[in-house]
């Protein structure tokens, strides 16, 4: 046999394993993709859950707060509207807003329950005031396990060479954007006697 066709053989061998290995590469780069993709939205699920309890809560804690505080109208009416925006919110981007708009709302209304101490002492409203911080921590807890997750989706559709893949199949993966509390939530209640 030709020196230069043994050449050619070992030139074409070396193609075809180099494409079959880039194509391995690519089916399990893209793999890892879709699972990043589901754990982030595995995650958003569970956030969802606890946000679901949370607006059930809502309307038991709002009518057994009106009882007492009827000088709390527009405190309560916040915290109907929010919860209304946050349950008819379609988007992941709505619901985390409306979320930060009733926890701040929430917030207010738990400030004012401070005034009424016949309020604090009732046992439905004690009862549901525990469920909602319950809630509240659960969500806590969801929204990071959310952010990690989104944080490795994210570090993987951009670093490279797995961010090839990702650029060419754009419609399927993209950055998540992370579940923030915003500036007015971070500051503490001020609570005066």
């Amino acid at each position: 046999m030709a020196p230069w066709l043994i050449a050619v053989i070992v030139i074409a061998a070396l193609l075809v394993i180099g494409i079959i290995a880039i194509i391995v590469w690519w089916i399990k780069t893209y793999n890892k993709l879709v699972e990043s993709t589901q754990k982030v939205q595995n995650q958003w699920s569970q956030i969802d859950v606890q946000l679901k309890k949370r607006y059930d809560l809502i309307p038991n804690l709002v009518e057994t707060v009106k009882g007492y505080a009827k000088h709390e109208k527009e405190t309560l009416e916040n915290v109907i509207m929010w919860r209304s925006r946050a349950t008819g919110a379609t988007t992941t981007e709505e619901v985390m807003e409306a979320n930060n708009g009733l926890s701040q709302a929430l917030g207010r209304l738990l400030v004012s329950v401070e005034k009424y101490p016949d309020l604090k002492a009732n046992t439905n409203f004690m009862a549901l005031q525990n469920d909602l911080k319950d809630v509240e921590n659960k969500i806590a807890m969801a929204r990071q396990f959310y952010n990690d997750t989104v944080q490795k989706n994210n570090e993987l559709i951009q670093k490279f060479p797995s961010s090839i893949v990702a650029n060419r199949h754009k419609d399927k993966f993209k950055i998540e954007k992370y579940f923030e509390v915003e500036e007015v939530v971070r500051e503490a209640p001020k609570v005066s006697f």
